[in-house]
């Protein structure tokens, strides 16, 4: 029985960066020897164990056969003869198939270390045709390290965009890799992978049609970037995406992609009301203030802050009007709407008066008499 260190950590470690998890194949053992050791069971699929002390990941090596198309059509086979190798054999890129055994030495059987060097993103065989999530992982991959892309690789994307083996992708396992890729250095990368080989109108055809339009597309890539660059949430940045669909494209994508709820309805307000905080300060009091009762500002100042910044992310000299923006939102909801309600008398004269004050406040705010 052999424990070697895997994957993304030996990955990381090698480029010189924070390792925050490590997982480990152990090579000549059965499920009943490592819960004899004191490991816990936890994998479904094939035996993965939790060491009994550290909680990390140990998983039996194992062999993939193809079974159907998709992500979860495969059957695997772990056994005590199956080798370190066959199992490096099946991962996806060569950079992520090195592993490091207890003594600290490499051992790398597709020159994976060599690609790291070099920058580039290389299949490991032609069993990466098999799974059509690896493409994503290869375009977020893209997105984190600025690799460029075997042309080998990008051949074997291309063909598999083709043959529509990206149709069978779950949505929550598109959004799962798309989520990580936008919170990745440049995100714009990962798109522009995706709709390089082809695979951009299959699993987002409502960012694919922005190409249509290259200036479009390249603003949009660029504000994206932006976004990243500020370092905003997973939320803003998708927002920030938005910004350049229309909202019904923006339904139409979350809705498919199963969006997580915050993600979704940020992006929706962006599609729908960035261009108009863009140009708040050339609006009247009242239109801020119809802006302000739009996106909910008063209950959800948090969500309105993640707003703007989707909104002026990318934009030359935003501060002066985002801070504008600000400026006649804060004091809009100083006023004290509890008090007004009590002194009104009816529903309709709550919202009218509480209206009123806010309005004369941003007034005041932004020197708009």
């Amino acid at each position: 029985m052999k424990t070697y260190c895997v994957g993304g950590a030996v990955r990381d470690e090698l480029l010189g960066r924070p390792v925050k998890d490590r997982d480990y194949v152990v090579v000549g053992a059965t499920p009943e020897e490592m819960i004899r050791q004191g490991y816990k069971p936890v994998g479904k699929d094939f035996p993965v164990f939790l060491h009994p002390r550290t909680q990390e990941e140990y998983a039996l090596a194992r062999t993939e056969r193809k079974t159907a198309r998709g992500y979860h059509g495969f059957e695997f086979r772990t056994a005590p003869d199956v080798t370190l190798e066959q199992d490096l054999a099946r991962r996806d890129l060569t950079i992520n198939a090195i592993a490091r055994d207890e003594d600290g030495q490499l051992i790398d059987p597709f020159n994976g270390a060599a690609d790291l060097k070099a920058g580039v993103l290389r299949h490991v065989s032609a069993a990466f045709a098999e799974d059509p999530v690896r493409i994503l992982r290869v375009a977020r991959f893209a997105a984190r390290y600025g690799f460029r892309i075997a042309p080998e690789t990008m051949t074997l994307m291309r063909e598999m965009a083709a043959n529509g083996e990206v149709d069978a992708l779950v949505a929550e396992r598109v959004w799962q890799e798309v989520a990580r890729g936008l919170m990745e250095a440049k995100p714009s990368r990962m798109f522009e992978v995706l709709r390089e080989c082809g695979a951009l109108a299959g699993v987002m055809p409502e960012v694919d049609a922005l190409w249509q339009d290259a200036d479009a597309a390249r603003e949009a890539m660029r504000v994206l970037d932006a976004a990243a660059g500020a370092g905003a949430t997973l939320p803003a940045r998708f927002a920030a995406l938005a910004r350049a669909l229309d909202p019904l494209a923006v339904e139409a994508l979350a809705g498919r992609l199963k969006v997580p709820a915050d993600c979704r309805d940020l992006a929706l307000l962006a599609a729908r009301h960035a261009n108009t905080m863009l140009d708040a300060a050339e609006l009247d009091p009242q239109s801020v203030l119809e802006l302000f009762n739009a996106v909910d500002a008063w209950r959800r100042p948090e969500r309105f802050a993640e707003l703007a910044t989707a909104a002026f992310a990318g934009e030359p000299d935003a501060g002066p009007a985002q801070a504008w923006l600000e400026r006649a939102r804060a004091a809009a909801a100083a006023v004290n709407a509890g008090e007004i309600a009590k002194a009104s008398q009816t529903p309709t004269a709550i919202r009218g008066n509480v209206d009123a004050a806010r309005l004369e406040a941003i007034r005041k705010a932004t020197g708009n008499q």
